[in-house]
């Protein structure tokens, strides 16, 4: 009894399921008709009503009702048409609005083209004004439909609303790019229930987003993949198994397809996310290459133009205030006003740092022994309530503003306003393989992982932000990070 009842259940979930499959996307073409309709009507409403475009001559107007065999309905059945042979009601919940809009625009365009080339051959010649107006609303509206849609979505999924449980089999390179995905974009509409898979042997494996480093629980191997299903409710599988594990996907496939769980193959090119690559076809074969960090080119260009103008602007602005500092240092303690410290740059180019001094004049000498007295946590040593640190010193830290002088950094290239911290070539010895990724971009001022938990998080969790933050760059974020540095600064959380 217990077993049918266990069946019973799935089954008319799975009934649901696939009708709410079948219906939703003639719902979404009904939809659609009837937009594309009201845009027509609206067309010869400005045209033969109101006139727009120039004087209707006596004798051309003709009743709406003699629009409707010749171009209103033609032109919603092209429409729909076009639409389900371009996948537009089939389009995965990952495609962008703007993807989304471009792809409507562009079949909106075949379809009014099928309609004028049907009104030629009919030797109907109407206004051509209301071709035009018909394209141009039939985008605005069918565009601004799906906007709304969007926008009334992701509120319900911020509540928690229709929010799919989504499952992820594999834990490799693109197991963890797909899940950095989903957990850095909530307006997805999808939550990530666990993985299966090769558990990480790394006690502070985590998933780095934008904001923090999230740590997806564990449900097992790919072989419990069924019992997942059942015990956490999933929506959605995605397969991200290594090429080694490629046996087993069939399995998965059909568990997938007797649960009715939607499920996705996540091929792994090379061990590699897909988004680091760019596929090309030459001659009927596909040529995969490799792409670097975003910050280059002329992107690298905008971000060298936006890091000039904060460094020249800050070092002005608040020059009183860094004399100011200066004389409490001098005051405060034995020893020069800003310190110098040979720093790792980019592509390993060491360089020299400057900082306001906040520590003591022998800092270096005492730093070996609180390491060997506290224990170094790998290549990066911080500790709270470190003996070193002047009251001065202390202030500053506390407020970042000991960073300050930096800005000449900025201005000579070496460094930039949001980046990867440099460190110093005794912890750059202690990296591991894949730490030295983050020598591919100018270290910088702020960062994701300062604005995100800043000494408070392991270096491994550091390395995992600065990854994220190099194959992700834009303007936009490094004016988020700005913006996000100066409450992290005056709250001063994790600095010391």
């Amino acid at each position: 009894m217990s077993t049918l009842l266990s069946s019973a259940r799935p089954y008319s979930e799975r009934s649901s399921a696939g009708i709410e499959r079948w219906i939703m996307p003639f719902a979404r073409a009904g939809i659609d008709a009837v937009f594309v309709f009201a845009a027509f009507g609206l067309a010869y409403w400005f045209r033969y009503e109101l006139e727009l475009g120039g004087e209707v001559l006596p004798g051309f107007s003709q009743p709406f009702s003699f629009f409707l065999d010749t171009v209103a309905i033609p032109l919603v059945v092209a429409t729909v048409i076009v639409f389900q042979l371009r996948g537009i009601y089939r389009l995965p919940r990952w495609t962008s609005f703007l993807d989304e809009a471009l792809l409507i625009a562009s079949s909106a365009t075949t379809a009014m083209a099928i309609i004028i080339l049907f009104s030629y051959l009919q030797r109907f010649f109407p206004s051509r004004l209301i071709f035009i107006y018909a394209w141009i609303l039939m985008i605005l509206l069918l565009v601004g439909k799906r906007l709304i849609v969007r926008l009334v979505r992701q509120g319900f999924w911020a509540r928690g609303i229709g929010v799919d449980r989504v499952l992820i089999v594999g834990a490799g390179r693109a197991g963890q790019r797909i899940m950095q995905h989903i957990y850095g974009n909530p307006q997805l509409g999808y939550r990530v229930v666990g993985f299966l898979g090769d558990p990480p042997d790394d006690a502070n494996w985590g998933i780095a987003t934008e904001r923090r480093v999230e740590r997806p629980p564990y449900l097992g191997d790919p072989g419990a993949i069924e019992e997942a299903i059942r015990q956490h409710g999933v929506h959605e599988v995605i397969i991200a198994l290594p090429p080694a594990e490629h046996r087993n996907i069939f399995r998965m496939i059909q568990q997938c397809r007797q649960l009715d769980v939607s499920f996705t193959f996540l091929p792994d090119l090379f061990e590699m996310a897909l988004d680091k690559v760019t596929i090309h076809e030459v001659a009927g074969l596909p040529l995969i290459e490799l792409r670097e960090s975003r910050i280059r080119g002329w992107n690298y260009v905008v971000k060298r133009a936006m890091d000039l103008l904060v460094s020249a602007g800050v070092l002005i602005i608040f020059s009183p205030i860094l004399a100011a500092i200066s004389l409490a240092i001098k005051l405060d303690s034995a020893g020069p006003v800003f310190i110098r410290q040979t720093r790792v740059g980019r592509d390993g180019e060491e360089f020299i740092c400057y900082k306001f001094r906040s520590m003591v004049q022998d800092a270096e000498r005492l730093k070996r022994e609180l390491m060997e007295k506290e224990g170094n946590n790998g290549p990066l040593f911080k500790m709270k309530d470190d003996p070193r640190v002047t009251r001065v010193g202390w202030f500053l830290r506390k407020t970042s503003i000991d960073e300050v002088p930096q800005f000449f950094n900025v201005l000579l290239g070496e460094m930039s306003v949001v980046g990867p911290r440099p460190q110093i070539p005794a912890e750059v010895e202690l990296y591991e393989d894949w730490h030295f990724q983050r020598l591919q971009v100018t270290p910088g001022l702020t960062g994701l992982w300062q604005v995100s938990g800043r000494s408070d998080l392991s270096f491994d969790e550091m390395v995992k932000l600065d990854l994220y933050y190099a194959e992700n760059w834009s303007p936009w974020l490094d004016i988020k990070l700005m913006l996000r540095t100066v409450p992290a600064v005056l709250f001063g959380r994790g600095a010391y």
